[in-house]
């Protein structure tokens, strides 16, 4: 079996699927790209054994169908450095050897039989289905993921909730400190549906989206969801269990807000955080007329740290207490000039928005507040 292929388009398409492969596999041949060619068309596989993400060529010529896997790591050194060009492959599947030959030499790779493989789970016959425009996803997933849990305990906070009902789709992400909840209005669905995606596959989905335009639609049943975006499929196991009423936490009557430049913001939090103690991160904000001050202190090392800005605020004289690490992510994740902070009392969590949201979108982030001893 012989095919020629362009050698950037190759290079491009195995870097993105070998995100997927992981360093220890379960089977050997999971260290593998799939090669399995068509039609004139070269389809491309790798898998972890739960993610399997897909992708296809055109190839420039072709003499035969086939199907191999070859070992990730060599071909992935030997094409990176290629200025474009095409490279030929010459496959014996007789003594499982592929000779691949380029401008100016050849090398040769030992192949291994591709019904090793294993394949993916299918989607289950009337599965829910999700249309999204490819950068609106690749937006909200940079804005939630941060926000994921690592709690082995409660394994359905270690992914991104995407919650389907009849007014919009609610993209949701909390550890129980933090929640980000983003809510797409133009999104709806007839009947009620959700999944949780791993952090794996969603932080895959980050580096692949945004690059082009089109549509990314998402099928998804009780245990997998196959996601089809403009270069290639991604098919995951996704993460069962129910999740939390994430509603019910966020307050809803907050009469004290603070409107303040997010940047400024960002840069005090970020001078006064190395002050705060170690343990708690802890960081007090006290806000009156018109006034923002942020203090840190480590009592054990003798370190203090006080930085006040000019804000914008409509309530009483108020003290309370953030973790300061959980906050800067909170800040870092909008792209907003100026962001609106709203407080009940320093025992309920704040939420931070954005002073203008995103057209068609309502974001919302919560912080839950820390204890602090006046």
């Amino acid at each position: 079996m012989r095919f020629t292929v362009s050698s950037t388009a190759l290079s491009s398409r195995l870097n993105a699927l070998s995100r997927v492969i992981n360093s220890k596999n379960s089977l050997p041949i999971l260290a593998d790209f799939l090669f399995d060619i068509h039609d004139n068309v070269l389809y491309l596989t790798a898998s972890d054994s739960e993610n399997v993400m897909k992708t296809q060529l055109d190839l420039t010529e072709c003499d035969a169908s086939g199907r191999f896997a070859i070992g990730n790591h060599d071909l992935l050194e030997a094409v990176k450095g290629f200025s474009e060009q095409p490279i030929t492959f010459d496959v014996d599947l007789q003594t499982n050897l592929a000779k691949i030959s380029y401008q100016n030499g050849l090398f040769s790779l030992p192949v291994e039989n591709a019904d090793e493989f294993p394949q993916p789970q299918g989607i289950s016959f009337g599965a829910n289905e999700i249309v999204i425009s490819n950068a609106l996803l690749a937006e909200n997933i940079n804005r939630t993921l941060f926000a994921t849990a690592q709690d082995e305990l409660r394994p359905v906070m270690n992914g991104i909730y995407f919650d389907l009902t009849a007014e919009c789709l609610s993209i949701v992400a909390s550890d129980g400190h933090k929640l980000v909840r983003n809510k797409i209005m133009s999104i709806q669905g007839q009947q009620p549906a959700a999944f949780i995606l791993p952090k794996k596959p969603a932080s895959l989905l980050k580096n692949l989206l945004g690059k082009d335009g089109g549509d990314v639609t998402i099928r998804f049943d009780e245990r997998n969801a196959q996601i089809n975006y403009g270069e290639g499929e991604l098919i995951c196991r996704l993460i069962e269990g129910r999740y939390p009423n994430y509603n019910s936490v966020i307050p809803q009557n907050n009469p004290n807000q603070i409107t303040v430049d997010r940047l400024g913001l960002l840069a005090a939090l970020r001078r006064v955080q190395p002050f705060a103690n170690d343990s708690s991160n802890l960081i007090r904000f006290h806000v009156e007329n018109g006034r923002l001050q942020l203090d840190a202190e480590d009592y054990d090392f003798s370190k203090t740290a006080t930085e006040r800005l000019s804000c914008d605020y409509n309530g009483q004289p108020m003290s309370i207490g953030f973790k300061g690490s959980s906050f800067i992510e909170i800040l870092s994740n909008f792209d907003c000039n100026d962001v609106i902070i709203q407080l009940a009392d320093p025992s309920r969590a704040g939420l931070v928005l954005p002073s203008e949201q995103p057209e068609g979108q309502d974001v919302l982030m919560l912080m839950m507040p820390m204890l602090i001893n006046d």
